[in-house]
């Protein structure tokens, strides 16, 4: 069983690293303007993973920040997750090779079911990581902006069913506030979908509750605003 991954989180508009309050744009607090740096950070204290979002794709359909993702990826060895905006077979190939070692789609999944899953099978369920995104259990997307009808169980069950076998799953109503993860909604999770490699976001606040999100049997855990405001303490969320 693989070692259960912290991946911190790289929200990016206009070039800066930010963090958004329950994904909404007009609340926003940024946090560097040098995105390299903090990967470079990142590797440095330890951290194997990173979750990219290029918040300005997710807006305008197309990534706007694969300029970052290359830099990223050349001059540190992180293991990057990319999204925002990823919507077309072009998109895709572009972000795998400016340096993305995963995909992750969220509004695709939802309202272009057949592109998905080309992908799936063309790339395989080790490079494309599903995002979903929910409010009350029913998906949000296109950057949390367009809220869905769709409820998560039944989304997961067809997902998982056409081979999907990675999720992140991000509870909005949590994300920024540092009021902890969706702990009981992961359990649920697990419990119908014993075999899913989930990784928890939205919420974190402590690694007290990285332990707890360990425990229940999820993978991982992105963290975004609770590693953003204390960069000096990087190592604390490092599993011991």
């Amino acid at each position: 069983m693989k070692q259960f991954e912290v991946i911190p989180a790289m929200d990016l508009i206009n070039n800066h690293c930010v963090r958004l309050r329950q994904g909404d744009f007009a609340e926003q607090t940024s946090y560097s303007n040098d995105p390299l740096a903090i990967a470079k950070q990142f590797e440095a204290v330890g951290f194997r993973r990173l979750h990219m979002v290029d918040l300005d794709g997710a807006r305008v359909g197309k990534p706007q920040h694969l300029h970052i993702l290359q830099q990223v990826a050349a001059e540190t060895s992180l293991i990057i997750d990319f999204s925002g905006g990823i919507k077309t077979d072009s998109a895709i190939e572009t972000v795998f090779g400016a340096g993305a070692a995963m995909a992750a789609i969220g509004s695709v999944a939802v309202k272009d079911k057949p592109l998905f899953f080309n992908w799936l099978n063309k790339y395989g369920p080790e490079k494309i990581l599903l995002g979903v995104d929910v409010r009350d259990e029913k998906l949000a997307i296109s950057g949390w902006l367009e809220q869905t009808e769709v409820g998560l169980f039944e989304f997961l069950k067809e997902m998982t069913g056409a081979g999907v076998r990675q999720v992140f799953c991000t509870d909005i109503g949590r994300d920024g506030l540092l009021t902890g993860p969706s702990t009981a909604l992961y359990q649920r999770v697990l419990a119908q979908f014993p075999g899913l490699r989930l990784i928890a976001s939205g919420g974190v606040s402590s690694p007290k509750e990285l332990e707890t999100l360990e425990e229940i049997g999820c993978a991982g855990a992105i963290v975004g605003k609770a590693i953003y405001e204390d960069m000096n303490n990087l190592k604390k969320w490092l599993p011991a």
